[in-house]
């Protein structure tokens, strides 16, 4: 994953892809960070980490820049998330993220809200970066709050 990121990197360099080549260089500098954090280079896992961190850090500031009625930064923005989303794994859909929190409800049984820990550990693995933790989160404690 790295070295792909590199490689586009190179690619937008030679094809003056402004746009592009700024937000991958953004994202080298955020995996470099990283591993200076980490003490350690980045497993491809981790490398999707930070670029699903970069995401949402974005998707915050859209939101940032609607109440401000910044529409030039919002497609800026959107352009942005539009390119780092080439570097995530596919999404899954919103029924598989169910099925997927059904598969947890069922094995662990949940009995109240401090389940939600266990419920998280079960379904994290399966489900990061390929779908939007806040949702995943949102959707098991509504589900709890029911029980």
């Amino acid at each position: 994953m790295r070295e792909k990121i590199l490689n586009d990197l190179t690619s937008a360099m030679k094809a003056q892809d402004k746009e592009t080549l700024s937000v991958l260089r953004m994202v080298k500098g955020a995996i470099q960070l990283e591993e200076i954090n980490k003490k350690s280079e980045l497993n491809d896992d981790d490398v999707i980490g930070v670029i699903s961190k970069q995401i949402k850090t974005r998707k915050e500031s859209i939101q940032e820049f609607t109440k401000a009625n910044r529409t030039d930064l919002i497609d800026k923005t959107n352009k942005e998330i539009e390119i780092l989303n080439r570097y995530m794994p596919e999404q899954l859909s919103e029924e598989e993220v169910l099925k997927i929190i059904d598969e947890a409800f069922n094995t662990i049984n949940p009995q109240t809200q401090s389940d939600m820990g266990k419920l998280m550990r079960f379904v994290t693995p399966k489900l990061k970066g390929k779908a939007d933790m806040g949702f995943v989160s949102k959707t098991i404690k509504d589900r709890l709050s029911k029980n």
